[in-house]
Order: structure tokens, then sequence, then C-alpha cells
């Protein structure tokens, strides 16, 4: 395994992590304290979704023209000027929405490359392993991406001008470390299925990707307000956010480490369970903070546990430019989840005071379906579409 290629993509999901995790509460905190509406705030936090839904179409085209070191370059660079974007001076909503849109389009790609590339490297012994380290990367950086809220605030230039140092850096070391490839030839000719025919080769392992994008999104732009709203200060309902994000760091790696020795498609199943009770019981826990934060770091380590799962049965079952072509159809269903997510959350809490975790809970019964049936009846074997 190329340890030096591994660490340079891991700092590169880092910086998206850590850019999502500050850039989406301080934009939806920000709106909030201007007055703005939830569905307002749901709308401008879907919108880099639709940027990682067109990345997913585009992503195939794109190995086929540039290499992945080119490719990487672009979207950290696309990335590095819209997050700069949103300290502009005046910037109107339409820039705003703008330069989520090219937030996401670039952190789509490179979610679907690093996914891609991880996997290749990591042996089917190790998989789970490797995979969570990498997921977890993301997590930790992406939790620490409120806490940067919850520290410096939301008034001032300070956290944009952190997350924009972090893309300098990235820039730098992909620049300096990652492999001068060419672009791979009959990249198209070798896959067995399109990004939408994806769905109904694996559709257990797709609801959960889309679960988890649905509820990533919704946690990090509408759980602050949830909790803003059940009177809890702003900087606590922030700190909440990393607190979820906490979980799912501190678990991935043990849950990776039990799917390489015990049946993955069950620790799936267990963590849709875990993710359905808690969201369940939020409006009660809500009303005991001696058992919503524990509760909190829970739901966090299981929901977070459904993508790691998802991502590793993933690389098990497909390869090379399948497993691109799986990666992408995983990019699109994680900006639909995206988009979903604050949209329905959003009129959801509009319509009444737990509306959140009931679509949250919603989301999870879902999968709980799915991966039953993928208990029950395995994986299927790669179809040709």
């Amino acid at each position: 395994m190329n340890k030096t290629l591994l660490a340079a993509l891991i700092l590169g999901i880092s910086i998206v992590g850590l850019s999502i995790g500050s850039t989406v509460p301080v934009i939806a905190l920000r709106l909030y304290q201007a007055g703005a509406s939830n569905t307002q705030i749901g709308i401008m936090s879907a919108l880099p979704a639709a940027g990682m839904m067109l990345s997913a179409f585009l992503v195939n085209g794109l190995c086929r023209k540039l290499s992945r070191r080119q490719i990487y370059l672009l979207c950290f660079s696309l990335c590095a000027l819209s997050i700069g974007a949103l300290e502009l001076p005046g910037i109107s909503l339409t820039g705003l929405g703008l330069a989520r849109i090219v937030m996401g389009f670039g952190a789509g790609l490179i979610i679907i490359l690093g996914e891609t590339w991880v996997n290749e490297m990591a042996t089917d012994a190790v998989r789970g392993r490797v995979i969570a380290v990498y997921t977890t990367c993301f997590t930790v950086f992406q939790m620490i991406g409120p806490g940067l809220v919850a520290l410096l605030g939301t008034e001032g230039p300070a956290v944009i001008a952190t997350v924009s140092t972090g893309y300098l850096l990235a820039i730098a070391v992909i620049w300096l470390t990652l492999p001068r490839q060419r672009p791979v030839a009959g990249h198209a000719e070798n896959q067995n299925f399109s990004v939408l025919g994806f769905i109904r080769v694996a559709p257990a392992l797709c609801v959960g990707i889309l679960f988890f994008a649905f509820f990533d999104t919704v946690i990090l732009s509408l759980f602050p307000v949830y909790a803003a709203t059940h009177g809890y200060a702003i900087k606590l309902a922030a700190l909440m956010v990393s607190i979820i994000l906490l979980g799912d760091a501190a678990f991935q790696f043990p849950l990776g480490w039990l799917s390489d020795k015990a049946g993955r498609a069950a620790i799936y199943l267990g963590c849709g369970v875990v993710s359905l009770l808690i969201g369940l019981g939020l409006p009660l826990l809500m009303n005991y903070p001696a058992l919503l934060w524990p509760s909190l770091v829970i739901l966090g380590a299981a929901a977070g546990g459904v993508y790691t799962l998802a991502i590793i049965l993933i690389g098990q079952e497909f390869s090379g430019p399948d497993l691109v072509t799986a990666n992408a159809s995983a990019g699109l269903l994680w900006g639909i989840g995206s988009l979903l997510g604050p949209l329905l959350s959003g009129a959801a809490m509009s319509s009444g005071a737990h509306g959140l975790p009931l679509t949250l809970s919603a989301a999870a019964a879902v999968v709980v379906l799915f991966a039953l049936a993928l208990v029950r009846q395995g994986l299927p074997d790669r179809v040709a579409e």
C-alpha cells in the first residue's frame, strides 16, 4: 500500500470535512440570526447537493480526459475559491447560492475519487479498517468545523480564513505527492452499469448512503436550529453537532475492525436499528440533557456506521471502472440525500416542533427494511446493465 498517497488522500478529505462542517452551520446560523425562515435556511443548505449531483454524472467523463491528480487540483482550487467568496462584501443570495453549488461540485468529485482510490489500495482483509481510518479523518475534521464556529463565532471572517488556509495546504500537498498519471483509456467501455444502473445493482447500499447524506446535512444545518428552538443557546446548539460527529468519529474504526472479523451486512443492519430508535426518542431526550448528550454520541456512531459499512461493501463487491461508477452513484445519492434532508426537515420543522427527528426516523426506518433484506439474501452478484 502506498502510504504517502494514502496520507495525501486523507489530508484532502480532512480539509473537505472541515469545510463542510464549518461553512454549513456558519451560513445556517447567519441566516437564522438575520431572520430567515427554516425553509429558506434549508434551501441554502441544500444547494451544495446540486453540485454533488452534477459531479456524479461528470466524473467518468473527466477520468477519460484528465488524470486523477489534475482533477484533484481542479477541485480543490474550485473549493478554495467558493469558500473565499463567502466573505465577499455585499454578496447576494444568488451569489451565495452559486458559491455553494461550486463547493458541492468540487467536494463531490473529491469524495468520489478519494473513496475509489482508497478502496483500490486496500485488500479485503483490512478494507474495513482502512476505509474506517479514511472516513474517521473526514468526520473528525467535520466535527472540528462546528466546534470552530462555537469558538470563533459566525460574525467575523476567522472561520472562513481558517478553511481557506486548509485548502491552500491541500493544494500544495497534492501538487507535490499525487502521481502524474495519464487518463485511463477505455474507461467507459469497461463499465458494467451506469451511475443510475448501480441503484438497481445494489439498492440496499444505495439506501444507506442516501440516509447518511440526509442525516449529515440535516444535523449540520438544521439540528442547531432545532436545538435553539427548544431553549438551547446558539453556541451550545452548535456544540451538539460536534458531539454527534464525535460519536461518528470515535466508533468508525471499531466498526471497521469488527467488519473485517464478522458479518458486514449484520453490522450494517444494527447501525440502522440504533439510528431509528434514537431518532424516535429525540423529542423526549431534548428535555433531559443528562440523557441527550450520550444519546447524541451513539446516534452519530450508528448513522456514521451505516455509511462506512456501505462504502466497505462497495469496495468488497466492485473494482476498476465499476468501482468508480459505484462511487459516482454514491456521490449522486449523497447529493440527493443532502438536497432532500434540509428541504424535507425544514418543511417538517415549520409544520411541527419535532419535525426534524420524525424525518430522520422515517429515513432510518427505510434503511432498516433494506438492510434486513440484505442480511437475508446477501449482496447481489455484479449485474451488467
